[in-house]
């Protein structure tokens, strides 16, 4: 039966997503995967290592954890393959922390710099499902402009049709 469940969906579709983009990304040279392109911010590499560190910092927001030094800032040069490990175990452990207390509970994210500052739960689900899809269509942008064909599938239509479940 097809999934109905929108978190389900939302963690589902969002794990497919970034590991369709790494899988094609493992198909690069490096000099490609760490080419300097004027969106986002700023290389395949950046893009997702930052896609995977932001999971990371919102699934420490979730469960009211000290944040962990960000992925984005520690200088290192990961390859497709090591941020796809590193994407299967945030995206494991933001699927076991969004369902771990109600939707609607308040939590509270405590930036580095700044205000701490309140959402519910669901809206910290939904931004990181929608922030995941925001730099992976300027991901697409740059495969696309490093001449990759065809582009990775990346749509919740596409992943319904191939079938994919399980968060």
């Amino acid at each position: 039966m097809p999934e109905s469940d929108p978190l389900q969906i939302l963690l589902s579709h969002d794990r497919w997503a970034t590991a369709q983009l790494l899988d094609a990304c493992g198909t690069l040279t490096a000099d490609q995967f760490h080419s300097r392109f004027d969106i986002g911010p700023g290389s395949l590499h950046d893009a997702l290592t930052h896609v995977v560190g932001a999971m990371r910092a919102w699934t420490e927001t979730l469960a009211g954890r000290e944040p962990r030094p960000r992925l984005e800032t520690d200088g290192q040069r990961r390859t497709p393959e090591q941020l796809r490990a590193l994407s299967d175990e945030a995206c494991r452990e933001f699927s076991t922390e969004a369902r771990r207390r109600p939707l609607g509970e308040t939590v509270t994210r405590r930036p580095r710099e700044g205000k701490p500052f309140d959402m519910t739960r669901g809206a910290v689900l939904t931004h990181v499902a929608t922030h995941g899809m925001h730099h992976r269509a300027q991901c697409l942008n740059m495969l696309r402009r490093l001449g990759v064909q065809p582009l990775p599938s990346s749509s919740v239509t596409e992943w319904t049709w191939v079938g994919e479940t399980g968060a």
